[in-house]
C-alpha cells in the first residue's frame, strides 16, 4: 500500500495554523476552568454531606469523602494539564509573535532591494560630484556678484597728479599777486571761496 502512495503521491493534509491551534487552545482552557470551577463546588457540596452526616449516618459520610477524593483527584490531574495547555499556547503565541516580526522584516528587506534595484552606487557618486562642483559653481557667482565693481579705476594717476600740481600753483601765483598790490594789505579771502577750494582739494585726493 505504501509503494503505491510513493508512486501516485500523497495528498499532504493541511495542518491548523498558528493562530488556530492558539484558539483551540484557548478553548480548551476555557473547558478545562468550567471543569475546575464544577469539581470545586462538587467537593464543598461532599464536605457538606460529610460534615451532616458524621454522627447520624456514618456510611453516607464516609461515602461522601469517598466522592470527594474522586473529585479532588480529578481537579489534580485538570489543573496539571491546564499547566501543560498553557505552557503549550504561550509557545505557540511566541512563535506566531516571532513569525510576524520575521515575515515583517523580510517584506521591508524586499521592499529596500526593490528601491536599490535601479540605483547604481558609481551613479549616485557622480551625482554627488556634480552637486558639488555646482556648489562651487554658483559660490564663485555669488562672490563675483558680491564684490563691488571698480568704476573709474582706469584714470592715469600720474595724469591727476600734474593736473593738482597745476592747481595748486595757480593758487599760489594768486597769493603772490595779492601780497604785490599796494597798501601792503592782504584783502580778506571770501570764507566760501576758500571752503569750495578745499571741496576740490579733497575731491582730487579722494580719487588718488
Amino acid at each position: 500500500m505504501s509503494f503505491f502512495k510513493n508512486i501516485f503521491g500523497k495528498t499532504e493534509e493541511k495542518g491548523p495554523t498558528t493562530g488556530e491551534a492558539i484558539q483551540k487552545l484557548r478553548e480548551t482552557e476555557d473547558m478545562l476552568i468550567k471543569k475546575q470551577e464544577f469539581l470545586e463546588k462538587k467537593i464543598d457540596q461532599e464536605i457538606t454531606v460529610a460534615k451532616a452526616n458524621g454522627t447520624k449516618n456514618k456510611r453516607a459520610a464516609i461515602q461522601a469523602l469517598k466522592r470527594k477524593k474522586r473529585y479532588e483527584k480529578q481537579l489534580q490531574q485538570i489543573d496539571g494539564t491546564l499547566s501543560t495547555i498553557e505552557m503549550q499556547r504561550e509557545a505557540l503565541e511566541g512563535a506566531n509573535t516571532n513569525t510576524a516580526v520575521l515575515t515583517t522584516m523580510k517584506n521591508a528587506a524586499d521592499a529596500l532591494k526593490a528601491a536599490h534595484k535601479h540605483m547604481d552606487v558609481n551613479q549616485v557618486h557622480d551625482m554627488m560630484d556634480d552637486i558639488a562642483e555646482q556648489q562651487d559653481v554658483a559660490k564663485e557667482i555669488s562672490e563675483a556678484i558680491s564684490n563691488p565693481v571698480a568704476f573709474g579705476q582706469d584714470v592715469d594717476e600720474d595724469e591727476l597728479e600734474k593736473e593738482l600740481e597745476a592747481l595748486e600753483q595757480e593758487e599760489l601765483d594768486k597769493d603772490l599777486l595779492k601780497l604785490s598790490t599796494p597798501g601792503g594789505e592782504l584783502p580778506e579771502i571770501p570764507s566760501t571761496a576758500l571752503k569750495k577750494d578745499q571741496r576740490k582739494t579733497q575731491v582730487l585726493r579722494s580719487v588718488l
